[in-house]
């Protein structure tokens, strides 16, 4: 049994299980991994035998219980310095967590009204203009990052860090919606989507049997 043991919901759906297991596997220790399907009954009741808030990533470790993603990256950053889950410049520490934190509080049409499905393909769903206004600020956050600190690898820190972990649903909505950025911002989210946990991840979601109907159009 590992130290570390995350509790997600279904990888085709759930995008904050996906941030959280992204940031996680970016540390390269050993971890278990539970899955609870979602929208099922008892599922509520299941998440809170591991989780406060009823909602799932939570991560255990030892008797430490961390039950939100970004609270989830934190605690990793802290404990596993070596996996530079944020970058080391100062300047670039506080942006990343700039972004990271504006994708967690922000972009809710985006969210609400494409919702993330991996193994599915939609490209013929209206987008709104609430959600193009939402995506042209991704894209200048992407490119920023990207013109400012990405140098020398494919992320917008140049490594892997959490705020590429925190975009990642982002780049499989995209796919999932046929929705193409400008170039450059396109670049990034695909070179996003080649990540090869991302890529196992994927995989995951295209072999679950559970289907959610609220989130198939």
């Amino acid at each position: 049994m590992a130290d570390f043991t995350i509790y997600i919901g279904n990888k085709n759906y759930s995008s904050w299980s996906l941030r959280a297991w992204l940031m996680l596997k970016a540390t390269g220790v050993a971890f278990d991994e539970v899955l609870i399907p979602l929208y099922e009954p008892g599922s509520r009741a299941e998440i809170l035998r591991h989780s406060p808030s009823g909602k799932v990533p939570a991560l255990h470790h030892g008797g430490t219980v961390v039950w939100e993603s970004l609270a989830i990256g934190e605690y990793l950053a802290e404990r596993l310095p070596a996996a530079q889950l944020w970058p080391a410049a100062p300047e670039a520490r506080a942006v990343a967590r700039a972004v990271s934190t504006e994708m967690h509080a922000g972009f809710a049409n985006l969210r609400r009204l494409l919702p993330m499905n991996i193994r599915s393909s939609f490209p013929g769903r209206e987008i709104p203009p609430d959600v193009h206004a939402e995506l042209d600020r991704i894209a200048a956050l992407w490119r920023d990052c990207r013109n400012r600190f990405g140098a020398g690898g494919g992320y917008l820190f140049g490594h892997f860090t959490i705020a590429d972990a925190m975009y990642a649903p982002v780049a499989s909505r995209l796919r999932t919606y046929k929705i193409d950025l400008e170039e450059e911002a396109q670049a990034y989210a695909d070179s996003l989507w080649a990540y090869p946990p991302l890529q196992e991840w994927a995989a995951a979601a295209r072999n679950e049997p559970m289907i959610v109907e609220q989130f198939e159009f």
